[in-house]
C-alpha cells in the first residue's frame, strides 16, 4: 500500500552556489561522509551532490504524508548499488520508524542542469 509520494527537482548550479557560499558547514549539514566521498570522487561532483539533495527532499515529502516527525538530513544516506541503482540507508529514529513494515523506493534522473528524484513510501502490510 502506498503511504506517500514525494518529488523534488533542483538546479545543479544552486547546490554549487551553496557549497561556494557556505562550504563545509553546508556539506556537513546535508551529507553523510559516505555521500561526500562518493560524490567528490566523480568528475561532476555537483551533479551527484544535487541528486542526493533532491533525493532527501523527495523522501521527506513522501514521509510528511505519514509522519509528523522531523528528521535530520543525516538520518538519510543515498548510495548506489554496483549496478548503479540508487538505494537509501536510514539512521536514528527514521530507521526505527521504517522498521515498522514501511519501505522507501527512489528513482533519480538528471540532465545537464537539473536533477530530480521521486520517492515512494509504502507499507508491506495490507
Amino acid at each position: 500500500m502506498v503511504l506517500g509520494i514525494g518529488i523534488d527537482i533542483i538546479e545543479i548550479e544552486r547546490i554549487k552556489q551553496s557549497i561556494d557560499e557556505f562550504g563545509d558547514s553546508f556539506l556537513n549539514k546535508i551529507y553523510t561522509q559516505t555521500e561526500l566521498d562518493y560524490s567528490i570522487s566523480k568528475p561532476n561532483k555537483y551533479q551527484h551532490l544535487a541528486a542526493r539533495f533532491a533525493a532527501k527532499e523527495a523522501i521527506y515529502k513522501a514521509l510528511s504524508s505519514d509522519s509528523e516527525k522531523v528528521y535530520s538530513w543525516q538520518d538519510i544516506e543515498i548510495f548506489n548499488e554496483v549496478n548503479g541503482l540508487p538505494k537509501v540507508k536510514f539512521y536514528g529514529s527514521l530507521k526505527d520508524y521504517l522498521n515498522t513494515g514501511k519501505n522507501i523506493n527512489i528513482s533519480m534522473s538528471h540532465s545537464e542542469n537539473y536533477v530530480t528524484c521521486v520517492a515512494i513510501l509504502s507499507s508491506s502490510q495490507d
